[in-house]
């Protein structure tokens, strides 16, 4: 099997390609022009094709050239919180890459499997009593990022009716593990850790707010479910994924904290704490689990303990490097 995933060197998408080279397919990936390709290092097999997916011509030339039995989408700008910094580059880089990918398939004539991932963020402010949302909750997002994700959501629905491509949606919820950027809070508290304990940051970790609570998946979970997606789910279908539970913030630093023997002191910044956040976020994945067999598999202490794995690593790694 000949697949395409889009964003190939970002966090989701090195774990999707790790995933699916063991499964023997052949695997292509784009990457942005000047992306790192660290989360790529070790991966033996992988093809990759540079591409700024906002070029519908080189898009739509690559598609052609590679004709891929499945299209994972998942390149685009994912930092919610900078995306009202960004507005621009998120919207230009999630929308029009989102509809490069379905015009060069629908001009080509052909229907692949495509799944275009859009995010839980899509249903912004919720009310308690909308707990766990349904993919039939009222979509109402709050910024740029999530207004751009209901775009791609809205887009993949418009191309399965009208030109009747094989597109599955899926919401993920918050995922997290090893290769994670530090602009996520459980890979900034393990890099914190992992600065502590070689002594090049005090003994003091810095955090924002702790008492929201989300909901947490293993990143090799969601990868899973984004195979399963195209495998098994429905054309046209939309998918919630996730854990189907909410955690503190909190939980998951004690967690962490927890993986250390060293003394570390908690020290909450004014400036991390956002404002005009839900204080509980949580998804019902029964839909998907009903169509797909899939729930997730990996527990939350194995997840933290390879998160901080990796970030010790990789922290004494370049430790080394600069000596």
């Amino acid at each position: 099997m000949r697949i395409l995933i889009t964003g190939t060197e970002g966090f989701v998408g090195s774990h999707l390609a790790e995933y699916a080279l063991a499964r023997g397919a052949e695997v292509h990936g784009t990457i942005f022009p000047g992306a790192a390709r660290t989360n790529l290092a070790g991966l033996r097999g992988i093809k990759t094709h540079p591409l700024d997916i906002r070029n519908a011509s080189r898009t739509s030339r690559l598609i052609r050239r590679l004709s891929p039995e499945r299209i994972f989408h998942l390149a685009g700008q994912s930092n919610v919180f900078a995306s009202s910094e960004i507005a621009e580059q998120t919207l230009s880089v999630n929308i029009l890459g989102n509809l490069n990918i379905l015009e060069a398939c629908r001009f080509r004539g052909y229907s692949p499997r495509i799944l275009v991932v859009g995010s839980a963020n899509e249903y912004g402010r919720v009310r308690p009593r909308d707990l766990p949302l349904k993919e039939s909750q009222p979509l109402n997002p709050g910024n740029p990022y999530g207004i751009s994700k209901v775009c791609q959501d809205l887009m993949g629905e418009y191309y399965h009716k009208t030109y009747k491509l094989h597109v599955i949606r899926v919401r993920p919820f918050n995922h997290i593990g090893p290769r994670q950027s530090p602009a996520f809070v459980c890979a900034d508290f393990a890099r914190q850790i992992a600065e502590i304990e070689i002594g090049r940051q005090a003994p003091v970790i810095q955090v924002g707010h702790l008492e929201v609570s989300r909901d947490f998946t293993d990143v090799r979970d969601i990868v899973r479910g984004y195979w399963l997606a195209l495998q098994k789910g429905r054309p046209g279908e939309v998918y919630n994924l996730g854990s189907g539970q909410a955690i503190t913030v909190k939980s998951l630093l004690n967690g962490l904290l927890a993986q250390s023997n060293k003394e570390i002191k908690v020290h909450r910044m004014p400036g991390r704490v956002r404002k005009g956040e839900n204080s509980a976020f949580y998804g019902d994945y029964s839909k998907f689990r009903r169509q797909t067999g899939w729930q997730p598999s990996i527990h939350l202490e194995q997840t933290l303990r390879d998160t901080l794995t990796y970030w010790r690593k990789k922290i004494i790694t370049a430790k080394h490097t600069k000596i």
